[in-house]
């Protein structure tokens, strides 16, 4: 299998970084914050070996992608049109989206806005989990100590 591949593209005016690995229907994986495409460097190689085109780019304000000044520049509808920009970039025309965190919120984003480009209900959202640390603790976890 071909090594991951650094590479930029210039999407929603920005130059968004990526890393791609494998051939076959485009998965994008969304990172949250404050992370980077290095959050899924285990996931990539093995979604490639199972078949699937892989890109996990360093969304906007992250990584080697752009860092505009304007906060409004982080709007989720930008960020949903970066992933559409990348999507449209390396020639695809729908993608399963997986994101997490901050990666989450424009995963989910997208299919409400650009449902299209979309493969029936692909999208996978992993926000953090709310879990307890003991199962004796009462209440939310935010209760114990």
């Amino acid at each position: 299998m071909a090594e991951l591949q650094h590479k930029f593209v210039t999407t929603n005016g920005i130059r968004m970084h990526y890393v791609e690995q494998g051939a076959g229907p485009l998965v994008v994986l969304c990172h949250g914050w404050p992370e980077s495409w290095y959050s899924y460097r285990h996931q990539i190689p093995a979604l490639a070996a199972a078949g699937f085109r892989v890109v996990a780019p360093d969304q906007r304000g992250y990584g080697q992608t752009d860092k505009p000044d304007a906060i409004e520049a982080y709007n989720i509808l930008n960020l949903v049109g970066d992933i559409i920009g990348l999507v449209n970039s390396v020639g695809a025309d729908t993608a399963s989206i997986v994101g997490h965190d901050w990666g989450c919120a424009g995963g989910m984003a997208l299919r409400a806005a650009a449902p299209r480009y979309l493969p029936c209900d692909s999208t996978t959202e992993r926000s953090v989990p709310s879990a307890r640390r003991d199962s004796s603790c009462p209440g939310d976890a935010g209760d114990c100590g």
